[in-house]
C-alpha cells in the first residue's frame, strides 16, 4: 500500500491556488481537466516531494474545483493537512507577511496551524526538536479555530 494524495475541494480556483502555491509554496505537478465532468483537478507537492511526486503523483494534494457553484461546509471536519518546515518562525512570518491568518501560533517553537481559503486546516511542524520560544510567537493568542 502506498499513500497518493488528500482531496481538498475548493469554491474558487484561484484563491485557493494562491493560498497552497504562492503563500504555502506547494508546486504544481500535473492537471486535468474535465469538459464533461465539468471539472478541474490539481495536483500539488511540497518541493522536498517533488521527485515522487512528478513521477506518480504523490504524495499530492488534490485541489478539486467544480466549475458549477457549489457551498462546502465542515472544512474543520475534514481533519487537517501537515507539513514539516525547516523553521516554524520563518514559514509563519513568511505566511503573516502575505496576509495568511496564524490560528494558532508556535508559541512552542514546533507547531502551527493555518486555514486555507476553503476551511482546510493546515499544521506546520518543525523539523527536528522544538525552537526555542521566542517573541512574538510565544505571546500570540490563538485566532478563530484550526
Amino acid at each position: 500500500m502506498k499513500y497518493l494524495h488528500t482531496m481538498v475541494r475548493a469554491r474558487n480556483l484561484d484563491e485557493t491556488m494562491d493560498f497552497y502555491c504562492d503563500k504555502l509554496g506547494l508546486v504544481e505537478v500535473n492537471r486535468y481537466d474535465s469538459d464533461a465532468g465539468r471539472f478541474t483537478l490539481v495536483f500539488l507537492a511540497a518541493p522536498g516531494d517533488l521527485g515522487t511526486a512528478e513521477k506518480d503523483a504523490s504524495p499530492c494534494v488534490e485541489i478539486t474545483w467544480n466549475w458549477d457553484e457549489e457551498t462546502y461546509s465542515g472544512g474543520r471536519n475534514f481533519g487537517h493537512l501537515a507539513y514539516r518546515v525547516d523553521n516554524i518562525y520563518d514559514t509563519c512570518q513568511r505566511l503573516l507577511d502575505k496576509g495568511v491568518v496564524i490560528n494558532r501560533p508556535p508559541r512552542d517553537g514546533h507547531m502551527a496551524f493555518v486555514r486555507s481559503p476553503d476551511g482546510i486546516s493546515i499544521e506546520l511542524l518543525q523539523e527536528g526538536e522544538s525552537l526555542p520560544a521566542q517573541e512574538p510567537w510565544a505571546s500570540m493568542e490563538n485566532i478563530g479555530s484550526w
